[in-house]
Protein backbone atom coordinates (compact mmCIF):
# COMPACT_ATOMS: atom_id res chain seq x y z
CA UNK A 1 0.00 0.00 0.00
CA UNK A 2 0.73 3.89 -0.22
CA UNK A 3 1.35 5.90 2.26
CA UNK A 4 2.74 9.20 2.89
CA UNK A 5 4.19 10.80 5.58
CA UNK A 6 3.48 14.04 7.01
CA UNK A 7 6.67 15.58 5.93
CA UNK A 8 5.57 14.36 2.37
CA UNK A 9 7.63 11.45 2.02
CA UNK A 10 6.09 8.00 0.48
CA UNK A 11 5.93 4.97 2.88
CA UNK A 12 5.33 1.83 1.33
CA UNK A 13 3.59 -1.05 3.18
CA UNK A 14 3.52 -4.67 2.10
CA UNK A 15 3.11 -7.98 3.37
CA UNK A 16 5.59 -10.90 2.91
CA UNK A 17 4.93 -13.90 1.25
CA UNK A 18 7.35 -16.22 2.30
CA UNK A 19 4.34 -17.48 4.49
CA UNK A 20 3.23 -18.73 1.05
CA UNK A 21 5.20 -22.45 0.46
CA UNK A 22 5.12 -21.85 -3.84
CA UNK A 23 8.45 -22.24 -5.32
CA UNK A 24 8.11 -21.66 -8.84
CA UNK A 25 6.99 -18.99 -11.22
CA UNK A 26 3.71 -20.59 -12.37
CA UNK A 27 2.84 -21.23 -8.59
CA UNK A 28 3.72 -17.90 -6.99
CA UNK A 29 1.33 -16.19 -10.01
CA UNK A 30 -0.90 -18.60 -8.50
CA UNK A 31 -0.30 -17.70 -5.04
CA UNK A 32 -1.44 -13.69 -6.27
CA UNK A 33 -4.72 -14.83 -6.99
CA UNK A 34 -5.52 -17.30 -4.02
CA UNK A 35 -4.26 -14.79 -1.70
CA UNK A 36 -3.18 -11.03 -2.97
CA UNK A 37 -5.91 -10.40 -5.44
CA UNK A 38 -8.38 -11.32 -2.42
CA UNK A 39 -6.51 -9.15 0.34
CA UNK A 40 -6.04 -6.18 -2.15
CA UNK A 41 -10.38 -6.20 -2.11
CA UNK A 42 -10.97 -6.70 1.77
CA UNK A 43 -8.48 -3.55 2.59
CA UNK A 44 -9.97 -1.54 -0.61
CA UNK A 45 -6.84 -0.42 -1.71
CA UNK A 46 -5.89 0.73 -5.13
CA UNK A 47 -2.19 -1.01 -4.89
CA UNK A 48 -1.32 -3.34 -2.57
CA UNK A 49 3.01 -3.86 -2.06
CA UNK A 50 3.92 -7.57 -2.06
CA UNK A 51 6.96 -8.41 0.25
CA UNK A 52 8.31 -11.14 -2.27
CA UNK A 53 9.81 -14.33 -1.01
CA UNK A 54 11.60 -16.27 -4.14
CA UNK A 55 13.65 -18.93 -3.70
CA UNK A 56 16.59 -19.59 -5.08
CA UNK A 57 15.77 -21.84 -8.04
CA UNK A 58 13.32 -19.26 -9.03
CA UNK A 59 15.53 -16.19 -8.43
CA UNK A 60 18.07 -17.14 -10.84
CA UNK A 61 15.98 -18.34 -13.49
CA UNK A 62 14.60 -14.51 -13.33
CA UNK A 63 17.73 -13.20 -13.02
CA UNK A 64 18.75 -15.05 -16.54
CA UNK A 65 15.52 -13.83 -18.04
CA UNK A 66 14.37 -10.93 -18.93
CA UNK A 67 11.39 -12.03 -20.37
CA UNK A 68 10.42 -14.11 -17.26
CA UNK A 69 11.40 -10.67 -15.47
CA UNK A 70 8.97 -9.08 -17.57
CA UNK A 71 6.20 -11.57 -17.50
CA UNK A 72 6.21 -11.34 -13.33
CA UNK A 73 6.11 -7.65 -13.42
CA UNK A 74 2.88 -7.97 -16.15
CA UNK A 75 1.18 -10.07 -13.95
CA UNK A 76 1.73 -8.20 -10.82
CA UNK A 77 0.51 -4.91 -12.40
CA UNK A 78 -3.05 -6.69 -14.17
CA UNK A 79 -4.06 -7.61 -10.48
CA UNK A 80 -3.01 -4.07 -8.98
CA UNK A 81 0.05 -5.63 -7.04
CA UNK A 82 3.46 -4.00 -6.77
CA UNK A 83 6.94 -5.39 -5.07
CA UNK A 84 9.82 -2.43 -3.63
CA UNK A 85 11.18 -5.31 -0.94
CA UNK A 86 12.04 -8.90 -1.89
CA UNK A 87 12.51 -11.43 1.53
CA UNK A 88 16.55 -13.25 0.58
CA UNK A 89 16.76 -14.44 4.18
CA UNK A 90 15.26 -18.30 3.61
CA UNK A 91 16.40 -19.64 0.66
CA UNK A 92 14.34 -22.65 -0.90
CA UNK A 93 11.79 -24.79 1.12
CA UNK A 94 10.89 -22.40 3.99
CA UNK A 95 7.40 -24.07 4.06
CA UNK A 96 8.95 -28.07 4.73
CA UNK A 97 7.73 -30.18 7.62
CA UNK A 98 10.82 -29.46 9.49
CA UNK A 99 13.28 -25.80 8.77
CA UNK A 100 14.51 -25.07 12.24
CA UNK A 101 18.76 -24.28 11.38
CA UNK A 102 18.46 -24.97 7.94
CA UNK A 103 16.91 -21.39 7.17
CA UNK A 104 20.42 -20.35 7.70
CA UNK A 105 22.20 -21.85 5.28
CA UNK A 106 23.93 -21.16 2.48
CA UNK A 107 24.87 -18.25 5.01
CA UNK A 108 27.47 -15.43 4.00
CA UNK A 109 30.55 -17.42 4.06
CA UNK A 110 29.08 -18.76 0.99
CA UNK A 111 29.27 -18.20 -2.70
CA UNK A 112 25.76 -19.41 -3.18
CA UNK A 113 24.40 -17.07 -0.83
CA UNK A 114 26.04 -13.86 -2.34
CA UNK A 115 24.63 -15.09 -6.05
CA UNK A 116 21.31 -15.41 -4.90
CA UNK A 117 21.09 -11.81 -3.04
CA UNK A 118 22.53 -10.46 -6.58
CA UNK A 119 20.36 -12.12 -8.02
CA UNK A 120 17.20 -10.81 -6.72
CA UNK A 121 18.54 -7.40 -6.95
CA UNK A 122 18.68 -8.28 -10.66
CA UNK A 123 14.95 -9.76 -10.67
CA UNK A 124 14.00 -6.78 -7.83
CA UNK A 125 15.55 -3.84 -10.41
CA UNK A 126 12.91 -4.50 -12.64
CA UNK A 127 9.81 -5.04 -10.93
CA UNK A 128 10.10 -1.84 -8.91
CA UNK A 129 7.09 0.51 -10.06
CA UNK A 130 8.95 3.42 -11.94
CA UNK A 131 8.06 6.07 -9.09
CA UNK A 132 10.31 3.87 -6.47
CA UNK A 133 12.96 5.52 -4.89
CA UNK A 134 14.56 2.25 -4.18
CA UNK A 135 14.40 -1.48 -3.88
CA UNK A 136 15.14 -3.72 -0.46
CA UNK A 137 16.66 -7.01 -0.41
CA UNK A 138 16.78 -8.59 3.24
CA UNK A 139 18.69 -10.97 4.15
CA UNK A 140 20.20 -13.14 7.24
CA UNK A 141 22.69 -11.83 9.64
CA UNK A 142 25.33 -13.50 8.31
CA UNK A 143 25.45 -16.76 9.63
CA UNK A 144 24.41 -18.59 12.82
CA UNK A 145 26.40 -18.02 16.09
CA UNK A 146 28.85 -21.49 15.77
CA UNK A 147 30.83 -22.02 14.60
CA UNK A 148 31.95 -18.25 13.79
CA UNK A 149 35.60 -17.40 13.44
CA UNK A 150 37.48 -13.99 12.50
CA UNK A 151 38.81 -16.53 9.11
CA UNK A 152 35.18 -16.56 8.54
CA UNK A 153 34.65 -12.82 9.52
CA UNK A 154 37.21 -11.85 7.35
CA UNK A 155 35.73 -14.26 4.31
CA UNK A 156 32.24 -12.57 5.27
CA UNK A 157 34.09 -9.20 4.51
CA UNK A 158 35.04 -9.89 1.57
CA UNK A 159 31.41 -11.40 0.29
CA UNK A 160 30.13 -8.35 1.15
CA UNK A 161 32.26 -5.90 -0.57
CA UNK A 162 31.72 -8.05 -3.74
CA UNK A 163 27.71 -7.63 -3.13
CA UNK A 164 27.76 -3.70 -3.02
CA UNK A 165 30.14 -3.55 -6.06
CA UNK A 166 27.55 -5.95 -7.79
CA UNK A 167 24.87 -3.65 -6.03
CA UNK A 168 26.16 -1.13 -7.92
CA UNK A 169 26.45 -2.38 -11.13
CA UNK A 170 23.04 -3.11 -11.35
CA UNK A 171 22.56 0.35 -10.30
CA UNK A 172 24.89 1.82 -13.24
CA UNK A 173 23.11 -0.49 -15.56
CA UNK A 174 19.38 0.00 -14.76
CA UNK A 175 19.18 3.21 -13.07
CA UNK A 176 17.58 1.39 -9.86
CA UNK A 177 18.85 1.43 -6.35
CA UNK A 178 18.72 -1.34 -4.68
CA UNK A 179 19.89 -1.73 -0.87
CA UNK A 180 20.66 -5.11 1.14
CA UNK A 181 19.60 -5.20 5.11
CA UNK A 182 20.76 -7.84 7.30
CA UNK A 183 18.61 -9.19 9.99
CA UNK A 184 19.19 -9.04 13.18
CA UNK A 185 18.43 -12.54 14.88
CA UNK A 186 18.46 -14.22 18.31
CA UNK A 187 21.49 -16.86 17.93
CA UNK A 188 23.43 -15.63 14.89
CA UNK A 189 26.51 -14.02 14.44
CA UNK A 190 24.45 -10.36 14.00
CA UNK A 191 21.41 -10.92 17.23
CA UNK A 192 21.02 -7.22 18.35
CA UNK A 193 21.56 -3.84 16.26
CA UNK A 194 24.82 -3.38 19.18
CA UNK A 195 26.15 -6.73 17.68
CA UNK A 196 25.10 -5.10 14.00
CA UNK A 197 26.84 -1.95 14.71
CA UNK A 198 30.08 -4.28 15.62
CA UNK A 199 30.21 -6.67 12.90
CA UNK A 200 29.05 -4.69 10.01
CA UNK A 201 31.55 -1.56 10.59
CA UNK A 202 32.76 -0.27 7.13
CA UNK A 203 30.47 -1.80 5.06
CA UNK A 204 29.39 0.51 2.43
CA UNK A 205 26.73 2.31 3.74
CA UNK A 206 24.62 3.45 0.85
CA UNK A 207 24.16 0.10 -0.43
CA UNK A 208 24.13 -2.09 2.71
CA UNK A 209 22.28 -1.50 5.81
CA UNK A 210 20.15 -3.33 8.38
CA UNK A 211 16.16 -5.10 8.16
CA UNK A 212 15.08 -4.05 11.67
CA UNK A 213 12.78 -7.05 12.49
CA UNK A 214 10.79 -5.76 15.59
CA UNK A 215 9.93 -9.24 16.65
CA UNK A 216 13.29 -9.77 16.83
CA UNK A 217 14.33 -6.66 18.29
CA UNK A 218 11.82 -7.04 21.15
CA UNK A 219 13.63 -10.45 21.97
CA UNK A 220 16.76 -9.16 22.61
CA UNK A 221 15.38 -7.21 24.95
CA UNK A 222 16.34 -4.22 23.13
CA UNK A 223 14.94 -0.70 23.64
CA UNK A 224 13.88 1.28 20.33
CA UNK A 225 15.25 4.40 20.74
CA UNK A 226 18.42 3.35 22.43
CA UNK A 227 18.67 0.47 18.90
CA UNK A 228 18.15 3.26 16.41
CA UNK A 229 20.18 5.45 17.78
CA UNK A 230 23.17 3.54 17.76
CA UNK A 231 22.26 2.46 14.20
CA UNK A 232 22.55 6.71 13.05
CA UNK A 233 25.66 6.59 14.78
CA UNK A 234 27.40 3.96 13.40
CA UNK A 235 25.81 5.08 9.83
CA UNK A 236 24.32 1.70 9.48
CA UNK A 237 20.55 3.01 7.11
CA UNK A 238 17.21 1.10 8.10
CA UNK A 239 16.94 -0.69 4.64
CA UNK A 240 13.58 -1.96 5.42
CA UNK A 241 11.26 -2.99 8.37
CA UNK A 242 9.93 -6.09 9.49
CA UNK A 243 6.81 -5.23 11.40
CA UNK A 244 6.11 -8.53 13.77
CA UNK A 245 5.16 -9.07 17.25
CA UNK A 246 6.40 -12.01 19.58
CA UNK A 247 5.09 -13.51 22.25
CA UNK A 248 5.98 -12.90 25.84
CA UNK A 249 4.72 -14.31 29.65
CA UNK A 250 5.68 -14.09 32.86
CA UNK A 251 4.27 -17.46 33.42
CA UNK A 252 5.45 -20.35 30.52
CA UNK A 253 3.64 -23.74 31.30
CA UNK A 254 0.69 -21.79 28.10
CA UNK A 255 3.48 -21.70 25.61
CA UNK A 256 4.14 -25.33 25.48
CA UNK A 257 1.30 -25.37 23.17
CA UNK A 258 3.21 -23.31 20.80
CA UNK A 259 6.16 -25.92 20.41
CA UNK A 260 6.18 -26.98 17.00
CA UNK A 261 8.54 -28.81 14.41
CA UNK A 262 9.16 -26.12 12.03
CA UNK A 263 10.75 -23.52 12.98
CA UNK A 264 13.37 -22.50 15.81
CA UNK A 265 11.49 -20.37 18.46
CA UNK A 266 14.69 -18.42 20.22
CA UNK A 267 13.54 -17.60 24.00
CA UNK A 268 15.16 -14.94 25.77
CA UNK A 269 14.66 -13.37 29.03
CA UNK A 270 15.22 -9.81 30.74
CA UNK A 271 18.31 -11.36 33.00
CA UNK A 272 20.19 -12.50 29.10
CA UNK A 273 19.01 -16.36 29.62
CA UNK A 274 19.03 -17.25 26.11
CA UNK A 275 17.25 -20.78 24.50
CA UNK A 276 17.68 -21.68 21.16
CA UNK A 277 14.07 -23.32 21.04
CA UNK A 278 11.04 -23.36 23.26
CA UNK A 279 11.82 -27.45 24.44
CA UNK A 280 15.37 -26.16 25.32
CA UNK A 281 13.97 -23.36 27.24
CA UNK A 282 11.66 -25.45 28.90
CA UNK A 283 14.03 -28.41 29.66
CA UNK A 284 16.46 -25.48 31.41
CA UNK A 285 13.60 -24.01 33.04
CA UNK A 286 14.92 -20.04 32.47
CA UNK A 287 13.04 -17.72 35.14
CA UNK A 288 10.49 -15.60 33.19
CA UNK A 289 9.12 -13.35 32.15
CA UNK A 290 10.44 -14.68 28.52
CA UNK A 291 10.12 -13.28 25.11
CA UNK A 292 9.91 -15.94 22.30
CA UNK A 293 10.82 -15.85 18.38
CA UNK A 294 7.70 -16.84 17.31
CA UNK A 295 5.56 -14.20 14.83
CA UNK A 296 2.22 -14.23 15.84
CA UNK A 297 -0.68 -12.35 13.78
CA UNK A 298 -0.56 -8.38 14.60
CA UNK A 299 -3.79 -7.57 15.45
CA UNK A 300 -5.00 -11.07 17.71
CA UNK A 301 -4.25 -10.96 20.98
CA UNK A 302 -3.14 -14.39 22.65
CA UNK A 303 -5.41 -16.21 25.72
CA UNK A 304 -3.98 -14.60 28.91
CA UNK A 305 -1.74 -15.02 30.92
CA UNK A 306 0.10 -15.04 27.36
CA UNK A 307 0.80 -11.44 25.27
CA UNK A 308 2.96 -10.31 22.42
CA UNK A 309 5.00 -7.37 22.23
CA UNK A 310 2.92 -5.03 20.26
CA UNK A 311 4.19 -1.93 22.60
CA UNK A 312 7.73 -2.53 21.56
CA UNK A 313 6.38 -2.71 18.02
CA UNK A 314 4.47 1.25 19.05
CA UNK A 315 7.42 1.79 20.88
CA UNK A 316 9.61 1.42 17.62
CA UNK A 317 7.35 2.73 15.04
CA UNK A 318 6.92 5.85 17.26
CA UNK A 319 10.70 6.46 16.54
CA UNK A 320 10.81 5.59 12.98
CA UNK A 321 7.72 7.44 11.15
CA UNK A 322 7.01 9.63 14.47
CA UNK A 323 9.67 12.44 13.93
CA UNK A 324 10.18 15.31 11.45
CA UNK A 325 11.42 12.42 8.47
CA UNK A 326 10.79 8.91 8.15
CA UNK A 327 13.56 6.84 9.44
CA UNK A 328 12.91 3.93 6.92
CA UNK A 329 10.26 3.78 3.82
CA UNK A 330 9.73 0.32 3.46
CA UNK A 331 7.40 -1.85 6.25
CA UNK A 332 6.66 -5.06 5.61
CA UNK A 333 4.43 -7.61 7.70
CA UNK A 334 6.36 -10.57 8.34
CA UNK A 335 3.70 -13.54 9.76
CA UNK A 336 5.23 -16.70 8.44
CA UNK A 337 3.72 -18.42 11.16
CA UNK A 338 0.03 -19.00 10.28
CA UNK A 339 0.32 -22.46 9.33
CA UNK A 340 2.14 -23.96 12.82
CA UNK A 341 0.10 -21.60 15.17
CA UNK A 342 -2.15 -24.38 17.63
CA UNK A 343 -4.42 -25.86 15.97
CA UNK A 344 -7.75 -23.19 17.65
CA UNK A 345 -5.99 -19.88 15.98
CA UNK A 346 -4.54 -21.49 12.41
CA UNK A 347 -6.25 -20.92 9.38
CA UNK A 348 -8.10 -23.72 7.65
CA UNK A 349 -8.73 -22.51 4.28
CA UNK A 350 -6.84 -19.82 2.08
CA UNK A 351 -9.80 -17.70 2.60
CA UNK A 352 -9.29 -18.08 6.05
CA UNK A 353 -5.26 -17.04 5.57
CA UNK A 354 -6.07 -14.59 3.22
CA UNK A 355 -8.62 -12.62 5.65
CA UNK A 356 -6.36 -12.82 8.37
CA UNK A 357 -3.47 -11.10 6.22
CA UNK A 358 -5.74 -8.17 5.41
CA UNK A 359 -6.49 -7.68 8.92
CA UNK A 360 -3.12 -7.73 10.06
CA UNK A 361 -2.32 -5.25 7.24
CA UNK A 362 -5.17 -3.18 8.07
CA UNK A 363 -4.25 -3.22 11.78
CA UNK A 364 -0.38 -1.92 10.42
CA UNK A 365 -1.60 1.09 8.69
CA UNK A 366 -4.17 2.32 11.39
CA UNK A 367 -1.03 2.08 14.16
CA UNK A 368 1.07 3.86 11.05
CA UNK A 369 -2.45 6.03 10.52
CA UNK A 370 -2.22 7.60 14.48
CA UNK A 371 1.31 8.35 13.86
CA UNK A 372 0.03 11.08 11.15
CA UNK A 373 0.60 8.77 8.08
CA UNK A 374 -2.00 9.32 5.17
CA UNK A 375 -3.48 7.06 2.74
Amino acid sequence: MRLRHPAGEPLHLSYCTNVHAAEDLDGIIAQLDTYAVPIRARLGTDVLGLGLWLAAPVAAALAADPALRARLRRELSARCLEVVTLNGFPYRSFQDPVVKHAVYHPDWTTKDRLSYTLDLAHVLADLLPDDAARGSVSTLPLAWRDPWDTGMADLVARRLSRLADGLAAIESSTGRVVRVGFEPEPGCVVESTGQAVERLAGVDGDRLGVCLDLAHLACAWERPADALEALERAGLPIVKVQLSAALETADPDPLRAYAEPRFLHQTRNAAGDAADDLDEAFARRLPGPWRVHYHVPLHVSPAAPLTTTIPVMREALAQLVGGPRPLCDHFDVETYTWGVLPPALRPQTPEQLAAGIADELDFARTELRELGVST
